[in-house]
């Protein structure tokens, strides 16, 4: 039960976050970042894999941008950050 509201918890998180204006997401979008993969691998041990599927999908849509940033990053390029 308590992994449902840390998961309920980061959902109204990460909407109260995509509320803010960009200059102001980066700390607690780098929180929320950290915490994803944590609850997925919660939520595959105690649910099942496919729920953490699922899970791991959501986590990839919302935070394509990033992603694909840190990818940029780690290979070595210099991409922009939106202002």
């Amino acid at each position: 039960m308590t992994l449902l509201w840390l998961c309920v918890l980061w959902v109204f998180a990460s909407a109260a976050v995509a509320m803010l204006p960009m200059r102001h997401q980066y700390i607690p979008g780098i929180a929320l970042l950290l915490a994803a993969p944590v609850l997925i691998f919660l939520i595959g041990q105690q649910v099942g894999w496919f729920p953490a599927l699922l899970g791991l999908a959501a986590f990839v849509s919302m935070f394509r941008n990033p992603l694909r940033y840190i990818l940029a990053r780690l290979r070595g390029q210099n991409p922009e950050i939106p202002k």
